[in-house]
């Protein structure tokens, strides 16, 4: 009996990285084109030191440092090009992806003000439309604000977003650890403001930090989605609130199984399940497939092999995250004629 959905169900991953998408060779690739000086020669190595791996120790941030180098070599608009290209393309063909949300910095990309801010934006709008004239799909960008950042620059990057939003971008998102700078309510005006203007809220809350937060988001901030959002599953309020304002959550289960937000298998069984008793949706995403080395596909096969989701919440779970994008006309995408080609099972393979 089959526990996973064929590969001629379109899937949407709405919580993915740019940072962590990208793949090793193209990363060295990028890097190389760029002139810049890596801290090894060797391409095993610089592998390793972008991706997860059974060496490394599992923290949150340990996770976090890998985003380091990638975010430093996509930080011109010729690495953002190719770098949002390449996620879409692959995406599609390794998965059969059709809608794909996937969000970065722009000021993590423009080397402290050295580029323009909207160079950065267009070069990444220039990927996508590249992306939409080759494949079936329906992308979108989310611009990710950070804790640790000043209200101000924060500010910025939301205006951004607006002024960007008739060209592709279609949301907004609050990432980063914990800053004892960071106050949620600081946010809530800006946060309104966004939303008249038709864009999507997402928030990173209930992974590392504290519990209370994500209340406290949702009551604040009003979010559409909420990023990962594993923890509150040990709030009963948090859920009522999330299921009353018909809130989705973002589950991303190997990167929270290697972030240590999760301590295994078994809690995230416990997670998953009180989720469905309180009726709270949710979604399966990867965080990043490069540099956590897993697929959307994997990460269902592997809930469905370990009896957490069955092949029905499988299809369920594949249509939340259709419904709850903030791609517009996301139903419009064609199925294709055939499936996508299985990957190759070859562990060096970067294509």
């Amino acid at each position: 009996m089959t526990r996973q959905l064929p590969r001629t169900v379109p899937l949407a991953e709405l919580h993915c990285h740019l940072g962590a998408a990208v793949t090793p060779a193209i990363m060295w690739s990028i890097a190389h084109a760029q002139g810049i000086k890596l801290p090894t020669r060797d391409y095993w190595e610089f592998r390793d030191m972008i991706t997860v791996g059974p060496r490394r120790a599992k923290s949150f941030d340990g996770y976090l440092q890998l985003f380091h180098w990638t975010e430093l070599i996509q930080s011109s608009p010729l690495a953002m090009e190719r770098s949002v290209y390449e996620v879409i393309g692959g995406a599609y063909r390794k998965n059969n992806i059709t809608t794909m949300e996937l969000r970065f910095n722009p000021m993590k990309r423009n080397r402290g003000g050295e580029q323009d801010l909207d160079h950065i934006i267009a070069a990444a709008l220039r990927g996508m439309d590249r992306a939409v004239l080759e494949y079936p799909v329906k992308p979108g960008l989310i611009f990710c604000l950070d804790r640790a950042f000043p209200y101000e620059l924060n500010e910025i990057i939301a205006e951004k977003a607006i002024a960007w939003r008739d060209r592709g971008v279609v949301g907004i998102d609050i990432a980063g650890p914990e800053s004892a700078t960071f106050r949620v309510a600081d946010y809530r005006r800006l946060f309104r403001r966004v939303r008249q203007f038709g864009l999507g809220i997402t928030v990173h809350t209930g992974e590392a930090g504290p519990v209370e937060e994500v209340a406290r988001v949702v009551e604040l901030l009003e979010p559409d989605r909420i990023g990962h959002g594993v923890k509150a599953a040990y709030d009963p309020r948090a859920m009522a609130m999330i299921r009353e304002r018909g809130i989705v959550l973002e589950v991303c289960p190997s990167s929270n199984l290697n972030t240590g937000v999760v301590s295994g298998w078994e809690e995230l069984r416990w997670i998953l399940d009180t989720f469905r008793r309180n009726g709270v949706r949710f979604t399966i995403n990867t965080d990043g497939p490069e540099m956590l080395r897993t697929y959307i596909r994997d990460e269902l096969r592997e809930l469905g092999r370990r009896g957490i989701l069955s092949l029905e919440e499988q299809r369920q779970v594949a249509a939340t995250a259709m419904a709850a994008s903030f791609v517009p006309n996301v139903g419009d995408v064609p199925r294709p004629r055939r499936a996508p080609a299985p990957r190759p099972v070859d562990d060096r393979a970067e294509a």
